[in-house]
């Protein structure tokens, strides 16, 4: 299967399940406030096994682009679950790293064993603006690990992120993105080309795309 045939599998599901809603009319409303026409939750994915093991397929091929690497790293939380199955069905170690270290016990940050100069993939269920992923990715590196890209289900497309991971010189690839999903989501009638218009709009100014 190429990346685009994947692309658009992946994109078709995540609408199909409803991992991804869009709604131009009535907008959704981010943690931070922000009021924007879609909303994504990949952990809908990890009850729907069509799409789960779609998701695991996938990873499994694009990480064939990193080339060899010894673990895999999740990202808390969401990206924990996909990649301990990326991790299974590659027979790899794997760790997970959370936003920040525990306040008690051992105080850990990555939980796993992790050995100075092994090579990471991590795995996300979303990048946004890249902050939190380049955390964990942080806190990898601070351990001795070399980070050799990120790889995650699906991504909005913001530019600020591709500029921090271009920054940064850490590779990024996704199964799905924003454009691919807009024109499944055209395909199959979910919307219409004025909302689709309006969602790219979003795209390149999210902060202001929603007045009162």
């Amino acid at each position: 299967m190429t990346s685009s045939e994947l692309s658009g599998q992946i994109a078709r599901q995540l609408l199909k399940i409803k991992a991804v809603k869009l709604s131009v009319v009535n907008p959704f409303t981010w943690a931070s406030g922000m009021r924007s026409p879609i909303y994504c939750d990949n952990r809908i994915v990890l009850s729907h096994p069509e799409a789960r093991n779609m998701v695991k397929n996938g990873f499994v091929q694009m990480a064939l682009a990193f080339g060899g690497f010894d673990v895999v790293a999740g990202v808390a939380t969401a990206g924990i679950p996909h990649g301990a199955l990326l991790a299974d069905a590659l027979n790899l170690p794997f760790v997970y790293v959370r936003d920040k270290p525990k306040s008690h016990g051992r105080q850990n940050q990555i939980e796993g064993e992790l050995q100075p100069g092994q090579s990471v993939l991590v795995i996300e269920d979303l990048i946004s603006t890249g902050g939190s992923s380049m955390k964990a990715i942080d806190a990898l590196q601070e351990a001795g690990a070399t980070v050799v890209g990120i790889l995650a289900i699906f991504t909005y497309g913001f530019q600020e992120a591709s500029d921090l991971f271009e920054r940064r010189n850490i590779p990024m690839q996704t199964l799905a993105d924003y454009d691919r999903l807009l024109q499944e989501a055209l395909d199959l009638n979910y919307i219409s080309t004025s909302d689709l218009e309006s969602l790219k709009i979003w795209r390149r100014d999210p902060k202001n795309w929603f007045t009162t």
